[in-house]
C-alpha cells in the first residue's frame, strides 16, 4: 500500500498536542485516555506502520469515541520505523508543510510520533512542525530511572523552539522524587501520572484518568 498523502484543512478552535521523551513510553495510551476525559476527538498525522494496530486504532479501542471522532492520519506508513524512513522505502516524501491539524468541534489530541526530534524528512523534525503550529504541548515521559535526563533535555528542546507547554504527563509507578525534581528543574508543572492499567481498557482508563489527572488543566488551554 502507498502513503495517503492528503492536505487537511487548518483548525478550527483548539488543540493539544501529545509527544513523548521516547517511543514506546505510552503516549497512545495517555492520548487515548485523555481524548475520552475531554469528550474530544483524536488525529495522529503520520502512521509508520500498518501490519499491527495502527495507534488509531487502539485509541478507538481503549478511548471509546466515536468513529467520527478519530479523524483520518495525513499519511499512512507501512514500515514500522521512523517517518524519513517508512516514506522512503514506500517510495513517497511527506511535504511537513502540508501537515496542518484538521478542523474539530471539540478539544482535538494530536498525537506525535515516537520523541520529539523524530524526523519526518531528512532536513525536518517533528518538533519544527510543533513550532509551527505553537499549539499547547503535554510531554508524557517515563515515571521510574531515567525520566529526569529525558525529560529535561526535552524540556529544554521545547523551550528553544518556543513550543508552549502545558505540562509533563508521567506514566508508570509514581515516584515522588522523580515528580519534583522535574517540576523543579524544569519549571514546569506535573500534570499527573498514569499507573499501570489493569486489564486495559475503556472503563479502566477513564478511572484512572479521573483518579489521576484534573480535567481543568487541560480545559484551560482549550477555551
Amino acid at each position: 500500500m502507498k502513503a495517503s498523502e492528503q492536505a487537511a484543512p487548518a483548525v478550527s478552535g483548539r488543540a493539544l498536542v501529545v509527544t513523548g521523551t521516547d517511543t514506546g513510553i505510552g503516549k497512545t495510551v495517555f492520548s487515548a485516555g485523555l481524548a475520552a476525559f475531554l469528550d474530544g476527538a483524536y488525529w495522529k498525522p503520520v502512521q509508520s506502520g500498518l501490519d499491527e494496530e495502527t495507534d488509531t486504532q487502539t485509541v478507538a479501542r481503549l478511548s471509546g469515541l466515536a468513529p467520527g471522532r478519530l479523524l483520518p492520519e495525513a499519511w499512512r506508513l507501512n514500515m514500522p520505523a521512523s517517518p524519513h524512513l517508512s516514506a522512503a522505502l514506500d517510495g513517497v516524501r511527506i511535504d511537513p508543510a502540508r501537515l496542518e491539524p484538521p478542523p474539530a468541534d471539540r478539544p482535538l489530541i494530536i498525537e506525535g510520533a515516537g520523541g520529539l526530534m523524530v524526523p519526518l524528512t531528512d532536513d525536518v523534525l517533528f518538533l519544527d512542525v510543533f513550532a509551527r503550529w505553537q499549539l499547547p504541548l503535554v510531554l508524557c515521559a517515563r515515571a521510574g530511572l531515567g525520566t529526569i535526563n529525558h525529560t529535561l533535555l526535552s524540556l529544554e528542546a521545547l523551550r528553544r523552539r518556543a513550543i508552549p507547554v502545558l505540562g509533563v504527563a508521567l506514566i508508570g509507578e509514581y515516584e515522588a522524587e522523580n515528580a519534583r525534581i522535574i517540576s523543579h528543574l524544569g519549571a514546569v508543572k506535573v500534570l499527573g501520572c498514569l499507573p499501570p492499567v489493569s486489564p486495559l481498557d475503556a472503563p479502566a482508563l477513564r478511572t484512572a484518568f479521573e483518579t489521576h489527572f484534573r480535567r481543568n488543566d487541560f480545559l484551560e488551554v482549550l477555551t
